[in-house]
């Protein structure tokens, strides 16, 4: 009897790239990586006897003489500066409370938004009693953290115009450790989208909107046209089959299963189907790495 296993296959390994140095080192909880006292402990690690251990599962990455260990999957822990998504939860007195896909709900407060009409001002008793108007519960924000408590706790803000409310899309949760880190997280595709790659893995595609029509905390009620929905629903599952595939999600990434979609002439339905994502997924690591 012949046996041939997964990894051996052409295509998949193909999809999964060749050896050699050009890959980070993968480890597991409790591997020693290094007997090298002179190199400084980083996230991910810890000292035993001397010897610097792994705590976590991941890819080794070393910057000078520090030592750190990215986990391949992660609860999202925030960084001051980092563009997000999240959905409100509770609107307490002065702010809301937001999930953000980390371990605690982060908090926007109200003296952090941009209010209405865009003017900077002192919130006023008026302002706070009309909380539920501008966000309610259920309602999707992209939001940039401004501050990280002592106990992990997230604090966000939303003080110009490219944040607020999100309206008229649709939002899937990733892993954070999927999202290329990249400055600018909204990205108008050429297909016809704009994407938000939410640095805490939540990404939400919407239809492109002319910057002077955008506005902060008003939902637009117009209907959007079929072949616009359909650009959005491709989009997403080619996210979707991205991320199932672990499979670095990025502009570049999505536009390119995006386009081999098309090129194969899958219908948008058929591309959850297991084959179908294997194929796009595969075909799509091919085409970035040539």
């Amino acid at each position: 009897m012949d046996i041939e296993l997964a990894c051996e296959l052409p295509r998949v390994r193909a999809m999964v790239g060749p050896e050699g140095p050009q890959r980070p080192p993968l480890v597991t909880p409790g591997e020693i990586i290094t007997h090298d006292t002179s190199f400084m402990r980083g996230h991910g690690t810890y000292m035993e006897n001397n010897t610097q251990v792994a705590s976590v599962a991941g890819y080794i990455t070393r910057v000078n003489r520090l030592i750190t260990v990215t986990p391949l999957r992660q609860v999202y822990q925030g960084a001051i500066g980092d563009t997000i998504v999240g959905r409100i939860t509770k609107v307490q007195n002065n702010r809301w409370k937001v999930d953000v896909n980390s371990r605690l709900d982060a908090e926007l407060r109200l003296v952090n938004i941009q209010l209405p009409g865009g003017e900077q001002r002192r919130s006023s008793l008026e302002d706070e009693r009309g909380m539920r108007g501008l966000l309610r519960e259920g309602d999707l924000v992209c939001v940039e953290v401004q501050k990280i408590s002592n106990d992990g706790g997230l604090r966000l803000a939303a003080r110009s115009s490219k944040f607020g409310k999100l309206s008229q899309g649709t939002l899937l949760g990733v892993s954070p450790s999927l999202i290329v880190q990249d400055k600018q997280r909204m990205h108008d595709l050429p297909c016809g989208a704009r994407v938000v790659f939410g640095a805490n893995g939540y990404v939400y595609v919407s239809p492109t909107v002319p910057e002077e029509q955008a506005s902060t905390y008003t939902v637009n009620f117009e209907e959007v046209p079929v072949d616009v929905r359909k650009t959005i629903g491709r989009l997403r599952n080619c996210i979707k089959l991205l991320a199932h595939h672990s499979i670095m999600i990025s502009p570049t990434s999505v536009m390119t299963a995006y386009d081999i979609s098309i090129e194969q002439e899958f219908e948008i339905r058929d591309m959850l189907k297991p084959d179908v994502m294997q194929d796009v997924a595969i075909t799509t690591v091919q085409a970035m790495n040539e």
